[in-house]
């Protein structure tokens, strides 16, 4: 799956990583996942890098239900970052669908990490990046 998270509970933050092709089911499934883990807690907020994303698969009514799933919960952050504008496009269709859902939650798009970061309040954040092979 093209997408990986990691979860840092001192900043309260999830960190979403994805790249190569992402699909609606690999999206969902990552939101699935989370949502399993033991150390998650809706209450973070997340930081989505979709920076190294080459085709976001997902049509407009996928993110919407996307958007409106309740992973996170009323008054989180949730940062998506894009560098096409395309994906960005997504993200920001995403973000009024965080806002608007019946348990909403905070989201902005953004074209750069360092942006997003501040958005988010966060300093001094280092994380891996993405393996070179979209397959691993």
């Amino acid at each position: 799956m093209p997408c990986r998270y990691v979860i840092d509970k001192e900043r309260r933050l999830v960190i979403s990583t994805c790249w190569g092709r992402l699909t609606y089911e690999e999206m969902k499934a990552h939101d699935d996942q989370l949502e399993k883990d033991h150390d998650f807690k809706p209450e973070f907020d997340q930081l989505a890098d979709l920076t190294k994303v080459a085709v976001l698969a997902i049509s407009a009514e996928q993110g919407k239900t996307l958007a409106r799933r309740y992973v996170f919960s009323h008054g989180s952050r949730r940062a998506w970052v894009a560098s096409d504008p395309a994906i960005y496009g997504m993200g920001r269709l995403m973000a009024t669908h965080y806002e608007i859902g019946l348990n909403s939650s905070n989201g902005l798009t953004f074209y750069d990490l360092p942006s997003a970061l501040k958005w988010l309040g966060v300093s001094d954040l280092s994380f891996d990046s993405p393996p070179s092979n979209p397959e691993s």
